[in-house]
């Protein structure tokens, strides 16, 4: 079965990488819901993606010149903390939340708040190599997405040193050639952020495990029309 990955929450329900959106995605009975992760200046994980708060919050500040009173009160408490984001997950047993990380520096912070909340067991974490090296740094046994963006290939030093056990694949990048690798080295292959229909069909036609959306019905609902041809 394709894991369906609810790309920021419910993005086109509320707004992107808010509790709201979460508790959408994971309501709709998402697998996983994908949210962004940034610190703040005293170091809090919380949920944005861009580094500033303009394009959602009106705001040109970056999260990270912000303490996480300030970043109350510049968005009305509308940025969550990581911590209330997996709180989420208490209420809804099905779904997972991955964790994307830019920057090695969050790996730390990130995995403290995750392990506050016992949710070990329930998150895995996607981003580029110096993000998940770091990461693998801090747990031998987090599961990792690496997040890949170009048609050169990851070294097998690379994998070697992320050990992941996913290849997190820009849609476009998903080809025959991309899954074999992928298989070759016992990976399982992710992909993002794929919102058209024909799209999602290709994907899962070329036999991707993941496919991330902002359209998580649309998704579904491919995904189960292709399980009733199966059956």
């Amino acid at each position: 079965m394709v894991t369906a990955v609810a790309h920021r929450g419910d993005p086109y329900e509320h707004r992107e990488n808010t509790l709201p959106s979460v508790r959408s995605a994971l309501l709709k009975g998402a697998d996983a819901v994908e949210v962004d992760v940034r610190l703040t200046r005293d170091g809090v994980p919380v949920l944005l993606h861009d580094r500033t708060l303009d394009r959602l919050w009106g705001h040109p500040r970056e999260v990270g010149a912000l303490t996480l009173g300030q970043l109350a009160d510049a968005t009305g408490g509308g940025v969550p903390t990581l911590a209330a984001a997996l709180a989420e997950l208490d209420r809804h047993p099905h779904g997972r939340i991955l964790l994307d990380l830019t920057e090695a520096a969050q790996a730390a912070p990130t995995l403290a708040a995750v392990d506050a909340a016992g949710a070990g067991g329930r998150v895995y974490y996607c981003g580029e190599s110096a993000a998940m090296r770091a990461v693998r740094a801090a747990d031998p046994a987090a599961e990792i997405a690496l997040t890949w963006t170009t048609s050169v290939r990851p070294t097998a030093a690379l994998l070697t040193a992320v050990a992941p056990r996913w290849l997190n694949l820009r849609f476009g990048l998903v080809n025959p050639a991309t899954v074999d690798f992928a298989r070759e080295h016992g990976l399982l292959v992710a992909a993002w952020t794929a919102d058209w229909p024909p799209t999602m069909r290709r994907l899962l036609a070329l036999g991707v495990d993941s496919v991330t959306t902002n359209r998580l019905t649309s998704l579904q609902r491919i995904v189960a029309r292709r399980g009733r041809r199966r059956g």
